[in-house]
């Protein structure tokens, strides 16, 4: 009998070895989607708000047709009745996630965000604080996006806020 003990263990171990291949070709999709989404998710926030984004790059291109399409409708617009440049300006409340995208809570966060979803999370949770930000974008007499900037509304409120 002690013959056969280490052919069956051998044989055991093969099994195993194949069992736990299998195993790993299978979920490699899974993990590799997994890892598909979070680089995505990241490699999205580092930007800074999208707003941001959308405005750097459409410098010299956007008209102010294009920025009323994805922004809606400016919260103020001044245009020279002489011509020239003409100044909107919008405000968007903006949480300390949108506004630093590697916080080290963005984790926690998207955790309690799928809990929610779930059914599972706290009814009563702590809601975000939202900080106000003005953009102020400027348009040349052809109304092309020429140059823009955000700033908040009232100056040194998240610093005041953030400050413990």
């Amino acid at each position: 009998m002690e013959l056969h003990l280490p052919v069956v263990r051998c044989s055991v171990c093969l099994s195993m070895l194949a069992l736990s291949s299998y195993v790993i070709n299978r979920s490699f999709p899974i993990i590799a989607g997994v890892l598909f989404v979070a680089l995505t998710i990241g490699v999205t926030g580092c930007g800074g708000p999208w707003r941001d984004t959308y405005l750097k790059k459409g410098v010299g291109r956007l008209t102010q047709e294009d920025v009323r399409e994805r922004l809606g409708p400016p919260h103020t617009a001044k245009t020279p009745a002489l011509g020239g440049d003409s100044l909107w300006t919008y405000r968007f409340a903006l949480s300390e996630q949108e506004l630093t995208p590697w916080n080290p809570t963005f984790v926690a966060d998207a955790s309690n965000s799928v809990t929610s979803l779930m059914g599972k999370g706290a009814e009563g949770g702590a809601k975000p604080t939202l900080y106000c930000y003005r953009y102020l974008l400027t348009f040349s007499e052809e109304k092309v996006l020429k140059q823009w900037k955000r700033e908040e509304c009232v100056p040194g409120t998240r610093e005041t806020l953030t400050s413990k």
